[in-house]
């Protein structure tokens, strides 16, 4: 199991400062969407998160040096767009073609990629980083993420209040620039901005292992 400086998250400041602006250029040119847009085939991103980037060492730092990127979202909050998301883990991965591999599933397609779950300790091997363009405040809808729950395993959804109650709340505030990297699994949320402003978060997600039985990441 991976260990964090914050039993399951740690913050590494202003350790994307460099390409916060080339970041910004391609975000520019992407639609908002509220539920988050799902990055693919944008041909400056990979080598702005590769291993040897400052994003991609931080992934390394965690999980060694085969960490490679293999899912990117775009969060971007704004007075209009300010949503709530509730206490929940990230479960899914995105391939690139569906096969019938025990542990694998259920199946979905979102935003036209291909996501299945897989068996939780493979979740428990990846890492996911957050990479904030705009500060991030108390009352401008930080992260909160439940310390050690990404030692539960899968929680059934009856049983997150619970848990999250049992391993108590953080709040991972941040300045422009900086990462916060926590436990792919861990029980996380976000409340709507309490004086909503502008919060554009880019979240990868890195892995450090190929798939088994012939199923292959997509990638970004």
């Amino acid at each position: 199991m991976l260990t964090f400086e914050r039993d399951g998250a740690e913050r590494f400041p202003l350790a994307a400062a460099r390409i916060v602006p080339e970041i910004e250029a391609i975000a520019s040119g992407l639609e908002p969407d509220r539920a988050g847009i799902r990055l693919h085939g944008i041909d400056a991103l990979p080598e702005l998160l590769a291993p040897g980037t400052g994003v991609g060492s931080v992934a390394v730092s965690a999980i060694g040096p085969a960490a490679r990127p293999v899912r990117a979202i775009l969060f971007d909050k704004t007075a209009t767009a300010n949503w709530s998301l509730g206490w929940h883990q990230d479960r899914t991965i995105v391939v690139s073609e569906r096969r019938n591999v025990a542990g694998f599933g259920p199946w979905t397609v979102k935003a036209g990629l291909l996501h299945v779950a897989p068996p939780f300790d493979l979740l428990a091997r990846m890492v996911t980083l957050r990479v904030h363009l705009d500060p991030v405040g108390a009352d401008s809808a930080p992260l909160l993420i439940a310390p050690g729950s990404h030692r539960a395993g899968r929680v059934a959804e009856a049983d997150i209040d619970a848990v999250v109650t049992a391993c108590g709340i953080a709040t991972c505030l941040a300045d422009r620039g900086d990462i916060w990297l926590y436990a792919t699994p861990i029980l996380h949320a976000s409340e709507a901005a309490v004086r909503p402003q502008r919060r554009r978060v880019l979240q990868v997600d890195y892995a450090a292992e190929d798939l088994p039985d012939g199923l292959e990441w997509l990638g970004i």
